[in-house]
């Protein structure tokens, strides 16, 4: 199983693919897109979409993989978020690739065994899991990168239920 993990965000969108052969996981690529503030918003979304776009045509993954949206405090942090996670749903979509979601104590748990992990935790586990020389960097790859564990590592019945 191939997943293309996708940490969402406008400003920072982290991405990881794994992919699960004779029951060990490997990674693929890692990376991140990122803009600034000042960047039209249609312009931040559209290079997620193409470049989400990119990676399923060059990858085949089976399946995408992100994590659910946090609502914090601000509205507008969760808001812009929510617009990311769209790009990554219509860019797969598109393509004929199925989306799963998952909440970020559920990916926290399944790499690191306590779902309010640090971000330092996450990273050194994902390192740890995929026999990584270092911590991905940035953590918004890293975090793509567990979410994509998550999936590929989840229970054949929790799939199912999906």
């Amino acid at each position: 199983m191939k997943v293309l993990g996708i940490d969402p965000g406008t400003a920072a969108c982290g991405y990881g693919i794994v992919h699960e052969s004779d029951g060990r996981l490997r990674a693929t690529c890692h990376g991140w897109w990122r803009s600034t503030a000042r960047e039209d918003p249609a312009l931040r979304l559209l290079r997620i979409f193409a470049g989400v776009q990119e990676l399923i045509e060059e990858h085949a993954p089976d399946a995408v993989a992100l994590e659910e949206s946090y609502v914090g405090a601000d509205a507008r942090i969760a808001l812009s978020v929510g617009q990311a996670r769209g790009a990554v749903l219509v860019a797969a979509a598109a393509l004929g690739v199925e989306c799963v979601e998952y909440a970020p104590t559920r990916v926290k748990q399944a790499v690191a065994g306590y779902g309010r992990a640090d971000k330092d935790q996450v990273g050194r586990m994902v390192k740890a899991i995929l026999g990584l020389d270092e911590i991905p960097t940035p953590n918004h790859a890293a975090d793509a990168l567990a979410v994509a564990i998550c999936h590929a590592t989840a229970p054949p019945l929790m799939k199912a239920l999906r």
